[in-house]
């Protein structure tokens, strides 16, 4: 049996299929998943712009905006882990949605055990476990690993999924460079993605983006986050 989320990870299935969508909710949040959905590309959008998820479970074969075209939209701005769901599984499409950006692509019908697997694997590549530094500071910032919370001056500041699971990976190894690919597997996207997550990240931490303080460019090597462990509660 697949353990429980534990975290509560928060999933957005998106689905046209009335019956699919209630089917996943109760049985990911049998799993300990928190669950929203959403009939359509357009809804699904509007609720990304107001509501933070973990992971996307996205219908391929819906009206109006596809799932292919919905990952590219999605794409523009966030790198949240997506899992395509699909009846058609042949190799093209599932090459297709993987180069869009998709995590995961999973064909209909499916067991629902193995998209808990597949979720919990994505989990795990994305929100690391924690490391034995649970919280750094650099500047005014203060940063949770555990919890990825992003403080400055006592005050949270809001990350994507993205940005919280590349800032914990640097955190956990604060002052030391983590290649580009490392980066990636915690991240979820590849290495081209850690480097626009960087750039998004930078862009809230750095007083001056372009003349990066915190968050430091080796070059051929990798990044790293200079920072001090904060030791005690």
């Amino acid at each position: 049996m697949v353990e429980s989320a534990g975290d509560e990870a928060h999933i957005l299935v998106v689905d046209d299929d009335d019956r699919i969508r209630a089917l996943l909710k109760r049985f990911l949040q049998g799993r300990g998943f928190r669950v929203s959905t959403a009939p359509n590309a357009a809804k699904a959008l509007s609720t990304l712009n107001s509501l933070s998820f973990d992971l996307l479970i996205l219908d391929v074969m819906m009206p109006g905006m596809n799932g292919f075209e919905l990952t590219t939209a999605i794409r523009k701005h966030a790198e949240t882990p997506i899992i395509l769901l699909t009846a058609r599984g042949d190799a093209e499409d599932r090459i297709k949605g993987l180069s869009l950006g998709a995590d995961d692509y999973l064909p209909k019908p499916f067991e629902p055990e193995e998209l808990a697997l597949r979720i919990h694997a994505i989990l795990r590549r994305a929100r690391p476990a924690a490391a034995a530094i649970q919280r750094v500071s650099f500047g005014d910032w203060e940063f949770d690993i555990e919890r990825e919370m992003l403080q400055r001056a006592g005050v949270p500041v809001r990350l994507t999924g993205g940005e919280a699971a590349l800032l914990a990976a640097l955190a956990s190894m604060p002052g030391q460079v983590v290649s580009r690919l490392t980066l990636s597997d915690h991240t979820g996207g590849g290495e081209r993605a850690v480097d626009v997550q960087v750039t998004r990240l930078r862009r809230k931490i750095e007083t001056d983006p372009r003349e990066p303080m915190h968050l430091q460019t080796v070059r051929g090597e990798g990044y790293k986050l200079a920072a001090d462990p904060v030791f005690g509660p």
